[in-house]
């Protein structure tokens, strides 16, 4: 069979391609049948169909080459089918002469048919013709086939074999490439291997193995890249630990420092100065306010500037004769009491501009020292010793801290009290006295003793100490004993005596 390179049209022999040249596209304008390219001659045309509609022009050998596959593939039926085929063509031959000398003569009588008509006349009585012929020769099958093939022979996706129909492929992959479809054919022979991690099927064991050391290296690349994370999980969820630690302490550390600062400047340790710069500003105030005379302010200027240059109280908060008259009182105006003890004279000392927030453990201790200084029993440890002003009580406590006692206090004191408004208790008085070699002792009530937070028991200790010498005297009892120094939620108070009333000790 030949085909026209130009519109695609089979005949059978040689003469007949030469008649249909002739008639088709010699005597007649040569026109492209993919594109309708006309007003070339026919080795222009057959130049342009090769290079521009390759594709197209491919499909069509393609097409009678798997025609002639199909036909020679029937073994039974070879001598019919040729019989046939020789028919067809010949038929085709002859419709396609008689049909161009009809459209010639048309052509001729007409002057108007173009080709295109006379070309698809042509070709509509060639295919009823031939579908005729093929219903005679029972060549159903055949383009039935022909169609299956989709204009070419079926080829493996796998290895490449080229069979001549797609059931022969099918039934080539089933058993050539069973291992690598979805299910293995249950006819095969070869022994069949499952993967035992993914289930693929395998025919070859060497494959499978090499496919399950992939499966293994994989596994061990998701565990070390686990392990990684893991690690850089834990790294970071130690940094973060850290990070909150580091800010819990520093948060910690700033509410310390506050708390510090607060309660040195609560205790005078926030180096905002001592005795002489609050004294000068707080007159100065006065001055400024207009409640002091700037005369008044220079003369109690100097007046402390002597003081504290001798390291004696000047007596401008000092008073005298408490304890006479609380003796007078309770003699002859009280009634509803029972009986009263009092300690040795005393002095009463009061603050002043210097001390006031913070001086009540320096005032105490000058009345403290005021009764021990009037007392005879202690004429041998504080002989031509006078009542000191607060700087020099601070400068005194500093030497005995330096002389070795209470090396405890003197370090939560930074060892310096001279210069600060440092708050200072028993314990200080303590080590003052101890160092004057003045016999004393602390007692400590460090909970309460009775319903609402009272101290019956600190009450009793008094009454023992100022009745134990004259037990059912007077009334009014005047002791021997010096005035008890009491330190108690940091404030300092000194007990000059107590008295019994109908139902209660009251001091």
């Amino acid at each position: 069979m030949l085909s026209c390179d130009i519109c695609g049209e089979t005949v059978t022999s040689e003469p007949d391609m030469k008649a249909h040249l002739l008639i088709v596209h010699m005597e007649n304008e040569v026109i492209c049948p993919f594109c309708k390219l006309s007003g070339v001659n026919y080795d222009e045309m057959c130049f342009h169909i090769e290079t521009a509609h390759f594709e197209q022009n491919a499909l069509g050998r393609n097409f009678e080459r798997i025609k002639r596959i199909q036909y020679g593939t029937s073994d039974n039926r070879k001598d019919n089918t040729q019989q046939c085929r020789m028919e067809i063509n010949s038929s085709i031959h002859s419709a396609s002469a008689s049909n161009s000398k009809v459209s010639a003569q048309s052509l001729l009588k007409d002057g108007t048919l173009k080709h295109k008509a006379f070309y698809s006349e042509n070709l509509t009585k060639s295919r009823k013709f031939l579908k005729s012929k093929e219903k005679q020769c029972d060549l159903s099958k055949i383009k039935g086939s022909v169609y299956d093939t989709m204009y070419s022979p079926p080829e493996c996706p796998f290895c490449g074999k080229i069979e001549d129909c797609t059931q022969d492929m099918e039934t080539h992959v089933k058993i050539k490439h069973a291992n690598l479809l979805d299910t293995p054919v249950e006819d095969c022979d070869q022994p069949l291997y499952d993967c035992p991690m993914c289930g693929l099927i395998f025919t070859n064991y060497h494959i499978l193995q090499e496919h399950v050391d992939l499966h293994l290296e994989e596994s061990s690349f998701r565990q070390g890249m686990d392990r990684v994370q893991c690690c850089r999980d834990l790294e970071l969820a130690h940094h973060l630990q850290q990070e909150e630690d580091r800010k819990r302490r520093s948060e910690e550390s700033r509410q310390e420092r506050e708390e510090f600062q607060k309660l040195q400047r609560q205790y005078g340790l926030d180096n905002s100065g001592g005795y002489k710069q609050q004294l000068l500003r707080s007159m100065e105030r006065e001055v400024d306010s207009g409640r002091m005379h700037p005369s008044e302010f220079h003369r109690r200027r100097a007046d402390m500037m002597e003081s504290l240059a001798i390291g004696i109280d000047d007596g401008k908060t000092k008073t005298s004769g408490i304890i006479e008259a609380l003796y007078r009182y309770y003699q002859n105006t009280a009634t509803d009491v029972r009986h009263v003890w009092l300690s040795t004279a005393v002095d009463h000392f009061h603050s002043s501009f210097g001390d006031k927030g913070w001086g009540c453990g320096y005032r105490n201790f000058q009345m403290l020292l005021s009764s021990l200084l009037q007392n005879d029993a202690y004429d041998d440890c504080l002989k031509g010793m006078s009542v000191p002003c607060i700087p020099k009580i601070q400068s005194m406590i500093e030497d005995a801290w330096r002389e070795g006692f209470d090396p405890q206090g003197a370090s939560q004191l930074n060892n310096r009290l001279q210069g600060t408004k440092a708050w200072i208790g028993a314990c200080e008085i303590y080590t003052l006295l101890t160092s004057l070699r003045v016999k004393c002792h602390i007692v400590d009530f460090h909970k309460s003793t009775g319903p609402l937070g009272t101290h019956p028991r600190l009450f009793e200790w008094v009454l023992n100490y100022y009745s134990s010498e004259r037990e059912g005297g007077p009334k009014v009892a005047c002791t021997s004993k010096p005035p008890v120094y009491l330190q108690h939620q940091g404030q300092e108070t000194s007990i000059s005596g107590l008295y019994s009333g109908e139902d209660s000790l009251k001091n």
